[in-house]
């Protein structure tokens, strides 16, 4: 474990972070009955945290990155099926607007952080600076190179202000990306998620991979860690992310419903005129 000091505190570092060639991409499910059983008590589970989110006004941060074609979107409307929409927002994030490039790239991942009883769900974040930024040339490299460092006080700022993070990588070959480019062309109604842009992204994968590990070594820390899901597998990968998001947000939370207080129950049962 490495520590560096921020602004008079310590951002601590894991010694052993995600590694893209640690991914065990052949890990899947039996069935598919077997995948709906796990799903449902997980979104069960889902909901009763983000309900003693909302009572106990606690809030979270889920960070998506992955492939281009690695799930992000599955996983996402499974994470969001039960939840309650006033207090689950998703933001997708593309190329910053003209009035966000005249600003610090951060502003608009600020404007977006979650209220109090919120889970803020990114669908790509603020790590397009080392990622996509860096490989196509969009930042500098002294820009790129000093993100990570913003990036670390940024979530430690917000961990230490009682936000839970939680950020998953998710990883498929490139023989699966291409099959799933494929099966996108093909279908009617998925064609229109494949762009250029995905297909010149693929073409630099290497230069990709090497991001993705600097990113993992300089951003792994204790209180933000990453998790790298091997989605080679739909199935898989949705339910082991999941997983982590329930297990990152149940630490110390109780996984069931908030309850009442016996007085407050007893003075609603007399005013509505009914029996317990």
């Amino acid at each position: 474990m490495s520590e560096k000091k921020s602004g008079g505190k310590k951002i601590r570092k894991s010694a052993k972070f995600p590694s893209l060639a640690d991914v065990d991409l052949s890990a899947s499910i039996d069935s598919y009955d077997a995948y709906t059983r796990r799903l449902t008590a997980l979104q069960i589970k889902l909901l009763a945290l983000q309900q003693r989110y909302v009572h106990e006004g606690r809030r979270a941060i889920v960070v998506f990155e992955g492939w281009d074609a690695a799930g992000k979107g599955g996983v996402i409307r499974r994470l969001n099926e039960r939840l309650d929409p006033r207090h689950s927002y998703v933001w997708s994030i593309a190329a910053p607007n003209p009035d966000d490039q005249g600003r610090h790239y951060m502003y608009r991942f600020w404007k977006r952080l979650p209220l109090k009883g919120d889970i803020a769900i990114f669908d790509r974040s603020w790590y397009g600076r080392v990622l996509v930024e860096r490989v196509e040339g969009f930042a500098k490299p002294e820009e790129w190179g000093r993100a990570y460092d913003e990036i670390n006080e940024f979530e430690r700022t917000l961990t230490d202000d009682g936000v839970r993070i939680i950020k998953l990588f998710l990883h498929i070959s490139p023989e699966e990306q291409l099959n799933r480019f494929a099966e996108r062309l093909r279908k009617p109604y998925k064609r229109w998620k494949l762009t250029l842009e995905d297909i010149r992204n693929r073409d630099q994968r290497p230069a990709y991979e090497e991001a993705i590990a600097e990113m993992f070594e300089k951003t792994h820390t204790k209180t933000a860690p990453w998790l790298a899901v091997s989605s080679e597998h739909k199935l898989h990968g949705r339910i082991e992310a999941l997983e982590a998001i329930v297990r990152v947000l149940g630490k110390g939370v109780s996984d069931t419903p908030p309850d009442i207080s016996p007085e407050v129950e007893r003075l609603l049962y007399a005013r509505l005129g009914l029996k317990p």
